[in-house]
């Protein structure tokens, strides 16, 4: 038996860097890659990538060996993957929802000194000063492509011996919801690393057909999912594009036993409608982050595979341990005594919460703060080119993960949103995140993200934006008598105003995009519905008319520089 492969339940060596992985992989022949019109196996996934290895080094140039692809969840991706593996080469994942001077600034950001894309991506890239040549340009729909490829087979499969586990293998665009997207720095031994501790965590086997309905430029796919199917030599299942209304179907033509998601993605899944044998499927669990307890506890009676609600993000993991015995919306445990919850301003470590029946923290302003960990400094890897993000991230010798969370008195750990998700009222403090969650119970709500907008005399109002499926059916009286019924929503974070959507603006990776929608605030093409009154909340929609009088009150007060509008 081969390194890499499992005999009673174990990987019986971990090797340090993803060229080495998929080298243990030749001479395998169990389907490594299958989509609804071909599989490859093991063996051939890795001469596959051998051969756009060669292709890439008989390209190079002076300068980064930097690949970017833009292409939807297909075999080539993965080809190329294993490719810049093997040559030493980094892949940088191109968001396919970019557009226009933002994906030219971000593309030109990372030196990419060849792109690998099809005709679509190449329309997508055509008007946009990439500083590249024509034949820098390599599309896998040309007939040209596949001679490429053949021309450079290569029969025995060899890594570059150049590499090591600090060779750089991704770059990886963070999602952009609050703010501008960074790119970054992921070295093969970083993803060896988490490819064996996510097995371990999540129970990957030799024997998993993994459904890959995730994008691959994300470390979503990536990280819990591709690396762990590599290092055991288990299957991955490739759909182009996540889709509700095919992933049933999907996971039965595969047999899948496991996947991955994000909230937005899975609250879609559970807007489908309910079919009596929805349980007849071979899902036995899957991973994500940010769903609603509710969309997690419905998919479980509906499916009848676990899910694994984690923590993590394109920087760093592995700061918490999973605990059966968790309470609803808990993360689980922190890892070890260097995760800790601290003020960020004074570095001081936060009370723990106390929560009430409905698991309310009481006193968020005394146990809400921002997630570190004091010795991850040395296991974050930095973002290319952006020295200032990476001072930001790493201060007093602290990693800072950027995110608000806090401690129970039983000793669980809780994400309470990102730190731009941090929205202040009349002097207090409300999660974004906890208000989401409030939202996504009502049942024609299917995904929502809540931010600020500044109050026209001081400080900030809470805004939620809802995607229904239809923005005729929303009834503002019942909505405010839903709001009305939540024990749990504190009367500061009851939000001001709601848009009311049927196609929300998501980054690539399907999470709402709140910078968008922040910067849109209540001038949009969706209705906007506003709380007038005192009490009991009373939605009415806003005219024109009554937008335009808003934001005069904010020139009368002297606080126009804060509108975005």
């Amino acid at each position: 038996m081969s390194a890499g492969t499992v005999s009673t339940g174990e990987i019986e060596l971990e090797r340090t860097t993803i060229a080495r992985m998929l080298l243990d992989r030749l001479g395998d022949d169990r389907p490594g890659v299958r989509t609804r019109e071909r599989d490859w196996t093991w063996d051939e996934v890795v001469h596959e990538s051998a051969a756009c290895g060669a292709v890439a080094s008989s390209l190079r140039t002076e300068g980064p060996f930097h690949i970017g692809v833009l292409l939807d969840n297909t075999p080539e991706f993965l080809f190329w993957l294993g490719g810049a593996a093997l040559a030493g080469a980094t892949i940088v994942g191109i968001n396919p929802t970019r557009r226009g001077a933002e994906l030219e600034a971000e593309i030109r950001y990372v030196d990419c000194q060849l792109i690998v894309t099809d005709t679509a991506g190449k329309a997508q890239l055509a008007a946009l000063d990439l500083g590249l040549s024509e034949d820098r340009f390599l599309l896998v729909d040309d007939p040209a492509y596949a001679e490429l490829v053949a021309a450079h087979a290569v029969a025995n499969p060899v890594e570059d011996p150049a590499i090591d586990a600090s060779t750089l293998f991704l770059l990886l665009f963070t999602s952009g919801t609050t703010g501008t997207s960074k790119a970054v720095r992921c070295s093969q031994g970083r993803l060896a690393r988490l490819a064996y501790s996510n097995t371990a965590k999540y129970g990957h086997v030799r024997e998993d057909v993994d459904y890959c309905c995730m994008p691959l430029f994300h470390g979503n796919a990536l990280m819990a999912l591709w690396a762990p199917a590599l290092a055991n030599g288990a299957t991955v299942c490739l759909p182009r594009k996540f889709s509700a209304s095919g992933f049933l179907p999907d996971v039965r033509f595969f047999g899948a036993t496991f996947f991955t998601y994000v909230g937005k993605a899975l609250a879609y899944l559970m807007a489908t409608p309910e079919q009596p044998d929805d349980r007849d499927n071979t899902l036995v669990r899957g991973f994500g982050t940010e769903a609603s307890p509710e969309d997690k506890t419905e998919f479980v009676r509906r499916f009848g595979a676990e899910l694994y609600e984690g923590y993590g993000s394109s920087e760093g993991a592995g700061s918490v341990t999973l605990d059966p015995n968790a309470p609803e919306g808990a993360l689980g445990r922190p890892a070890n005594e260097n995760i800790v919850i601290v003020d960020p301003d004074t570095r001081e470590e936060k009370r723990r919460a106390r929560l009430d029946e409905h698991g309310r923290v009481l006193n968020p302003d005394e146990a809400i703060g921002e997630m570190i960990d004091k010795a991850g400094a040395a296991r974050f890897e930095g973002y290319y080119k952006n020295e200032d993000a990476i001072a930001d991230r790493i201060r007093h010798g602290w990693y800072w993960t950027g995110d608000l969370g806090y401690i129970d008195e039983a000793g669980f750990i809780y994400f309470a949103g990102r730190k731009g998700d941090w929205i202040r009222v009349d002097g207090e403090n409300t999660s974004a995140l906890m208000v989401e969650r409030i939202l996504r119970r009502h049942p024609k709500v299917i995904a929502t993200g809540v931010y600020a907008v500044p109050d026209p005399r001081s400080g900030d109002q809470v805004m939620a934006a809802v995607e229904v499926s239809d923005s005729t059916d929303f009834d503002p009286e019942e909505f405010a008598a839903f709001l009305s019924a939540q024990d749990d929503l504190g009367t500061k974070a009851a939000p001001r105003f709601v848009r009311v959507s049927t196609d929300l603006p998501v980054t690539g990776s399907n999470k709402v995009l709140k910078r968008t929608l922040q910067e849109q605030g209540w001038r949009c093409g969706d209705p906007v519905f506003r709380w007038v009154g005192r009490g009991v909340p009373e939605y009415r929609e806003m005219t024109d008319s009554e937008k335009a009088a808003l934001e005069q009150e904010f020139h009368t007060h002297g606080r126009r520089r804060f509108l975005h509008v």
